[in-house]
């Protein structure tokens, strides 16, 4: 570890913290249907989108609407998808001439995109046309991103709102959000990323000779365009197989850096914004303190076991810590940053290969996702999964004293609590269920690339991404073959919307509750020991439901390694 490397963290953090109110007094304007510089520009677009969709922005809808309108919202993404990547051989912007995908392939990256998961089966550069690119995933990648924020803001209204029989509208919601938050930034953004060095084109493959006179054909294309909202929005698709590590996916250094905090500034303005909108910022800054603290956890362990390297190669003389799978340009504290941040936010972006990290080191992106998306999150989705937790640790701290547990004026009820347990509870289900169908089922096995406990923790990882609406991988596991197409939809599309329902459940119950005043004997919700006991009911509940399943992995692969133990890959 060195003093270079700790500046890059704690930069980070202040860059992020300097952001959060400035994105956040905003976005809670956008969402309270108020004024912003934008105004002027946008909303003749914005009327004009609610009168060709026959949309009243002045009605609002009830919790269930809300939830109905978003889940056909999805069913329509999904259908566009997936017949665009059917039939993309016939379509314009093709340069590479690609062939149909594959039906299961379709279905598995179709459902991947509408639930902002963005797992890739595929190499992007081999696999999909440009028109597929930007017309399906880009564009998946600005709805699915809005879709969880307006989820959050829809949550955060039924803390904010009393007495009241709506969430808002999710037509008014998603339009918003796009129009207002998502384009705006995305736009310059994209920009910057093409000065970097990005390519953003709609010509033809180029081909080049190489030093020693071989043909080599160099993949280019629309990249910025998607590079951008895949990063803001915590997609992570990438555009080629490399995703962030490619050389046009990540030009610079400066790229690297810029890249990381916009997979940051959404999720952690939303905590400000719940601040905003039940009228006590220490409130925003107490949620996000709570998910600073397991952020930099995992960052100081990460950065640790990456700079220690394996002891095995330490003993051969091999120091200067783990550079394999590593992006040289970005070194080790590049790497296991970028790691920790995609994963906490649940991005999926990778510039490095997770694959390669050490046990432990690979442990702390697979735990990030595992807890459910909560240091941060996925936009709107850490939000959300982070109020679950919170009102589970309020209902324990209500045991403790002997009282009706309350947060921001709202008394948490038996409702709330079942709720909060079912979305929470589904996501291990889908996790560990689906490890243990895998380690049984032969084509399941045949397709894992490493022996051992590694092995194990490549299908335990793709599981959890998958599920967890990551998208990351651990990338020694072929994942495109029919048995992890469709078990890997399958926890896709119950991560997302299984967590959502109950989530939406709970916003409509509190909205119509009525606010009741703090007393001497309501549990004080924004200082050290809030935060404390948060953190605390996470790591219990994590490591309660997980522990047995790292035991198996990567917990026990470090052990090995520690006695002289190494495997082999196959």
């Amino acid at each position: 570890m060195t003093a270079s490397g700790w500046a890059q963290i704690v930069l980070y953090c202040v860059i992020i913290a300097a952001i959060t109110p400035v994105l956040g007094a905003y976005m809670t304007r956008v969402f309270n249907g108020e004024r912003t510089f934008l105004s002027p520009i946008l909303r003749p677009v914005e009327a004009a989108i609610y009168k060709l969709g026959g949309v009243d922005e002045r009605h609002e809808q009830h919790a269930v609407t809300y939830t109905v309108g978003m889940l056909l919202f999805h069913v329509g993404g999904f259908l566009i998808l997936y017949v665009l990547m059917r039939v993309q051989q016939w379509l314009p912007f093709n340069a590479a001439g690609q062939s149909a995908v594959a039906p299961d392939l379709a279905f598995n990256t179709a459902v991947s995109f509408i639930t902002n998961t963005n797992w890739q089966n595929y190499g992007g550069e081999s696999t999909m046309s440009y028109l597929v690119q930007m017309l399906g995933l880009t564009h998946q990648n600005y709805l699915s991103a809005a879709t969880g924020i307006v989820l959050a803001i829809a949550l955060i209204r039924g803390f904010a709102r009393h007495s009241a029989r709506s969430v808002g509208n999710f037509w008014v919601d998603i339009t918003r959000c796009t129009l207002y938050v998502l384009i705006p930034i995305c736009v310059p953004y994209a920009l910057f990323l093409v000065w970097q060095g990005m390519p953003q084109t709609l010509g033809p493959y180029v081909d080049a000779s190489t030093l020693e006179g071989a043909k080599q054909t160099i993949a280019v294309g629309p990249v910025a365009s998607q590079v951008a909202i895949k990063m803001l929005g915590t997609n992570g698709g990438g555009f080629f197989n490399a995703n962030a590590a490619h050389p046009f996916e990540n030009p610079t250094a400066l790229s690297n850096y810029v890249q990381m905090i916009s997979i940051f500034a959404i999720g952690a303005a939303l905590t400000n914004v719940f601040g905003r909108m039940v009228g006590n910022q220490r409130q925003g800054w107490a949620v996000l303190a709570v998910m600073g603290v397991l952020f930099i956890a995992g960052v100081i362990v990460c950065y640790a076991a990456e700079a220690h390297g394996n002891d095995a190669l330490n003993a051969l003389g091999l120091t200067g810590g783990n550079m394999e799978g590593k992006e040289t340009r970005f070194g080790i504290i590049g790497s296991a940053l970028f790691a920790v941040i995609t994963t906490a936010a649940s991005c999926g972006a990778v510039n490095a290969m997770h694959d390669s990290f050490t046990a432990i080191g690979g442990m702390i992106p697979l735990i990030n996702i595992q807890l459910g998306e909560i240091i941060v999150g996925g936009v709107g989705a850490g939000m959300y999964g982070m109020l679950l937790f919170i009102v589970v640790s309020i209902f324990v701290a209500g045991l403790m004293v002997g009282r009706t547990p309350e947060y921001v004026g709202k008394k948490i009820e038996a409702k709330e609590v079942k709720m909060a347990m079912l979305a929470i509870l589904v996501l291990p289900l889908m996790y560990l269920g689906w490890t243990a169908v895998a380690m049984v089922v032969p084509p399941a096995v045949a397709a894992m690339n490493n022996p051992g406990p590694h092995g194990f923790t490549e299908v335990l990882y793709a599981y959890t991404s998958q599920t967890g609406n990551n998208g990351s991988a651990f990338a020694g596991l072929n994942g495109n073959t029919l048995f992890y197409n469709v078990t890997g939809a399958v926890a896709m599309f119950v991560g997302r919307f299984w967590m959502i329902i109950p989530t939406m459940a709970i916003a409509g119950s509190l909205a119509a509750k009525k606010s009741i005043p703090a007393s001497a004997g309501t549990f004080p919700t924004t200082g050290g020991l809030f935060v404390g006991l948060v953190v605390g009911v996470i790591v219990i509940v994590g490591g309660l439901t997980f522990f047995p399943a790292l035991a198996l992995g990567p917990i026990v692969e470090q052990l090995a390694v520690n006695a002289g133990t190494l495997f082999a890959s196959n």
